[in-house]
């Protein structure tokens, strides 16, 4: 029953009418949804919150601006700087900025301090003790949009150059005798992390497209051929950006800028991937069939349960980031898992279409042809009968090791794999947000000038809130004995509530490091003693700690706990899918184990190259559970290919020779895949944005590890030590291996 489905439905996708409707249909369906719905691009949302209400920092955060709304606001720090030493004409400058913010205020500006109604004398008590820089803050209304932010920078920038007669935003901090202004803080932050996304979008999917042209073109030697799967994952691409715009704009999901970026490279990996393996079968096909439909038949009644496996399997796998707190991770799920649903149904209905259509013509100028078509067309031109390739030398070599030496396979794989592994271990991880910015950031300038010449701490305090209930609480005292902290402020009542007092707290090292982050918990713990020991009850409610610093603290703790929950239920889901697919418990925990394996591996791999090479002190913290998904999830994907070809070949003939002939049939184009898809992962590596960088140099490695090591030797070396157990529980006839 299930075979005359498939051929049923193969025979639609390849008929002679009805494969122009299937490519009709995607070519109506694409348009129509184009004209009617918004690009994803247009529903960007890059200042979503990650953290939900109930976050300990949210909800301290919330407390402040209600109670506290002098200190609440988002500032922008315009840093005036002069290495040689601010000059009253510098002074002048900012005095002068300040009276025109103060005159024509920008949009959503909250307040700024009057720097123009001070004297000369007491504004330079403002400037730090080696006299060279002078910090402004201007306050913003909470949530404003970043573009508005951006045209406020802009107006910033505008009124500057006109107090200063040049542009000293384009002067080098480290430049003497001259002003140079930068605008940091989190309004900063937020627009330069903004900007570089800007176009990002259109460079990487231009790039992308380039490489996996230029990858086909000299895998296959075909142009019409590399053609046809970046045809089919451009329509899956232009039909699946409307669809997420419309649930963007419904509210429905919210997507960003670096979940489009991973999407595209996601969509056009991943999708070429699933083309190629279509492609691969239906090339052997025709060099056995005359009829090119029944060759695209047989292709695809072979090619398609592997495809729409590992499709399902990345799907849920990827869809799993839904039950994930923290919001950069969930906002991954929808987009994520739909694109390659979408890719998946292209690969299915699209593709096959499109084959059907140009037939042999596909592979030209290397027509596939059966043995008796070469005859005849040799006959026509009176020429000898060519010679057929043998199947690939480096396959027939890695079969027949694998079955003749799997042990030593399995022991230098597991070395190998176990070291890299172990070395992992040695991974730091940071979430501080500047780290993962150029050095040349404006913002990422301004926290350099503030961090010299002033405390760090300056860029971003912490606010720590009490509820006193009416007793004399002396915290500023307990707070300032931390060795991490610089200065605390005298306290202020709330508005509402007199017995809340607020304490803002100026570390003096980086507010976004780990060790500031590492302060947050002790804070709270000194807040709380201090009211306990004036005999306060119920403690722990009654103290808040918001700001940049805390907000961190709770991506740490709320990224953690999502890693507890997601990294088991993709194991679990997916364990559950390959014993759906194989029938066999044996099998399913072998292929699940050595992508898991591979994982750790290219963690510890990637952090060699990262850190001893790049000279990178720590990793973003998101980075292993995001290369966890995707590792595991597509490393399967070339499990699941290469073992359906041996579960196949094993109903015909003996294990090791199924062993054999499935690596050597499946080794061609399980490499090239691997080798576009970790070469379009690779491309992220060209951003200027480091979460991504290190994010792409990990997933290429993992896949290459997959492709080159995995794939090719661990899962067949284990397979044949397993012999018939690999098959268990199920029942399956073997048949017998040949006596030499």
């Amino acid at each position: 029953m299930k075979k005359s489905k498939l051929t049923t439905f193969s025979s639609y996708m390849t008929g002679r009418v009805s494969r122009w409707v299937v490519i009709g249909i995607w070519v109506v369906l694409t348009a129509a949804l184009t004209i009617a719905w918004p690009a994803v691009n247009d529903s960007e949302v890059n200042n979503a919150p990650n953290l939900s209400d109930d976050s300990p920092s949210v909800e301290a955060d919330k407390l402040i601006k209600k109670q506290f709304p002098n200190s609440s606001g988002v500032p922008a720090l315009l840093t005036w700087h002069n290495e040689s030493g601010l000059t009253k004409e510098d002074l002048k400058a900012a005095q002068q900025m300040a009276e025109g913010l103060e005159k024509d205020p920008l949009e959503d500006q909250t307040s700024t301090p009057p720097l123009h109604k001070l004297p000369v004398s007491a504004l330079q008590q403002m400037v730090s003790k080696d006299g060279t820089t002078l910090v402004q803050p201007i306050f913003f209304k909470e949530s404003v949009d970043t573009e508005v932010l951006k045209e406020n920078l802009d107006d910033i920038k505008e009124q500057v150059k006109k107090q200063v007669a040049y542009d000293p935003f384009n002067i080098s901090i480290d430049e003497n005798d001259k002003l140079s202004t930068r605008v940091t803080g989190p309004v900063g932050i937020q627009v330069d992390a903004t900007s570089l996304f800007e176009g990002a979008d259109v460079s990487l999917l231009i790039a992308t497209v380039v490489l996996v042209l230029v990858l086909l073109l000299i895998i296959y030697r075909s142009p019409i051929l590399a053609i046809i799967p970046l045809i089919g994952v451009g329509f899956a691409y232009m039909l699946l950006s409307p669809i997420l715009g419309f649930l963007a704009d419904k509210d429905w999901i919210t997507v960003d800028a670096q979940s489009i970026s991973i999407m595209t490279v996601l969509l056009f990996g991943a999708g070429t991937d699933y083309c190629l393996f279509l492609i691969s079968h239906y090339r052997d096909e025709l060099l056995k069939v005359n009829d090119k439909r029944k060759a695209l038949i047989h292709a695809f009644k072979d090619a398609s349960g592997a495809i729409a496996m590992s499709g399902i399997t990345v799907v849920i796998s990827l869809l799993v980031l839904i039950v994930a707190e923290y919001g950069a991770y969930h906002r991954f799920a929808i987009p994520f898992s739909l694109s390659i649903l979408i890719m998946g149904i292209a690969s299915l209905t699209l593709i096959p279409a499109l084959l059907s259509v140009m037939g042999r013509g596909s592979f030209y100028p290397f027509i596939p042809r059966t043995p008796e078509m070469e005859k005849e067309r040799a006959a026509k031109k009176g020429k000898p009968v060519p010679s057929r390739k043998s199947k690939s030398r480096f396959g027939t070599w890695v079969g027949h090791i694998v079955t003749t030496k799997p042990w030593t396979i399995i022991v230098a794989c597991v070395i190998f794999f176990g070291a890299m592994s172990v070395y992992s271990s040695q991974i730091k991880y940071t979430y501080d947000v500047l780290s993962s910015f150029p050095e040349d950031m404006p913002s990422r300038e301004g926290f350099k000038v503030i961090s010299d010449a002033y405390s760090p701490g300056e860029l971003a305090p912490a606010q720590v809130v009490i509820d006193t209930n009416g007793k004399s609480i002396d915290l500023e005292k307990e707070l300032k004995k931390h060795d991490l902290v610089s200065t605390v402020s005298k306290p202020q009542s709330g508005v509402d509530n007199k017995n809340l007092k607020v304490y803002e707290v100026k570390f003096n090292v980086n507010p976004y490091s780990n060790k500031a982050m590492e302060a947050i918990p002790e804070l709270r713990d000194a807040a709380e003693k201090a009211l306990a020991n004036a005999n306060v009850t119920s403690v722990k409610s009654k103290v808040w700690i918001g700001g940049q610093t805390a907000t961190q603290y709770d991506t740490m703790i709320t990224s953690n706990e999502d890693n507890d929950i997601i990294v088991p239920l993709i194991i679990v889901f997916i364990s559950i899918l390959l014993l759906a697919y194989l029938r066999s418990i044996v099998a399913m925990l072998y292929l699940v184990g050595t992508v898991i394996l591979s994982y750790s591996a290219a963690l510890g791999l990637g952090w060699l190259i990262i850190h001893n090479i790049m000279g990178v002190d720590a990793i973003q913290g998101a980075i292993p559970l995001y290369a966890f998904v995707f590792l595991v999830a597509l490393g399967e994907d070339y499990n699941i290919f290469m073992i359906s070809s041996i579960w196949k070949k094993k109903n015909y003939m003996p294990l090791k020779q199924a062993i054999k002939e499935g690596v050597s049939e499946t080794s061609g184009v399980i490499t090239s895949a691997g080798i576009i898809l970790a070469a379009t992962f690779a491309v992220l590596a060209t951003l200027p944005i480091q979460v991504l960088v290190q994010f792409g140099i990990i997933t290429a490695l993992g896949i290459l590890l997959d492709t080159f090591i995995v794939r090719p030797f661990l899962v067949p070396a284990i397979t044949t030590v397993c012999g018939r157990f690999a098959f268990w529980p199920a029942k399956v006839k073997m048949v017998k291996e040949k006596q030499n």
